[in-house]
């Protein structure tokens, strides 16, 4: 990742989100403002990959990534994030240990990250910490449990109508060969079930 010095704006697309939830006072802005590093990450770069440990939680205010495993020796695509979302392997965060996620990017990407020392200080020293908390981890760590169980439980027509549900904004942004790997098919596969759900919703 390189560091970007030019945030403008990045920081508050941040606070707007987080105001959305909870009023902050003046403190809470500023040290969330100085708690979060601008960062950028080029296309094709990782975020982090397994057997890593992951240091930073990110706020992505630009571009769009994909989490992955592997599965069989093949990447399964399980995720894709996009603005205005956090990124971040939560268990591998929270506890200090490898992880087994990959987070890439698929376009050129510009974040804003915060370590794990930063993110504790701002849920112990400010009024709303632990509500600022809930809003950056618990929603990375409910979207990768249900998105990894859907991977072993649910069908390959399932898993593209599960695409179809969550990313149809963003669908025409990602490659076929990865919508391919997210449904756990070889783009060829995918074509077929693609015209099977068409000519079943017409």
């Amino acid at each position: 990742m390189a560091r970007n010095n030019d945030p403008t704006g990045v920081i508050s697309d941040l606070l707007k989100l987080i105001g959305q939830i909870v009023e902050l006072e003046k403190e809470e802005e500023a040290l969330i403002t100085a708690s979060f590093t601008p960062r950028t990450l080029n296309k094709g770069e990782f975020f982090l990959q397994s057997e890593e440990v992951n240091e930073y939680v990110a706020f992505l205010a630009k571009g769009l990534v994909r989490y992955f495993v592997y599965k069989d020796d093949e990447e399964s695509t399980f995720e894709f994030t996009k603005e205005g979302e956090f990124i971040a392997d939560y268990q591998s965060f929270n506890h200090k240990t490898p992880s087994k996620q990959n987070i890439q990017a698929i376009e050129d990407c510009e974040l804003l990250i915060i370590s794990h020392a930063d993110l504790q200080h701002i849920f112990h020293s400010t009024k709303h910490g632990n509500l600022i908390g809930r809003i950056i981890i618990e929603h990375r760590f409910d979207i990768m449990v249900n998105q990894l169980l859907a991977i072993y439980m649910q069908s390959h027509e399932e898993r593209y109508q599960n695409f179809v549900r969550h990313y149809a904004d963003i669908a025409q942004r990602i490659p076929q060969y990865l919508i391919a790997s997210y449904v756990g098919v070889k783009p060829p596969s995918l074509s077929r079930i693609r015209r099977r759900f068409v000519k079943g919703n017409s």
